[in-house]
């Protein structure tokens, strides 16, 4: 029996606790996820904890760094 495939929402999940924060460039980079805020709005609905900082380069292109805060334990119903 094969294994399903990871959805994009838990492949982001799984970066975050392994790496604590990403953006979107590195979503689509990662996971071909070009639907990051979504993604993000999704895992907060679920009850994780994600804090948005937005962040300015020389050339006044802005992005959000999302950063993991907590996330639901493994028994939690709403756990990825």
């Amino acid at each position: 029996m094969s294994k399903a495939p990871k959805t994009k929402i838990a492949k982001v999940a799984g970066h975050l606790v392994g790496k604590k924060s990403i953006t979107s460039w590195k979503a689509i980079e990662l996971y071909q996820a070009t639907r990051l805020a979504d993604i993000i709005f999704t895992l907060k609905r679920q009850g994780w904890g994600i804090s948005t900082t937005m962040r300015y380069e020389a050339d006044g292109t802005r992005y959000a760094v999302y950063r993991l805060i907590s996330y639901p334990k493994q028994g939690d119903s709403c756990a990825i």
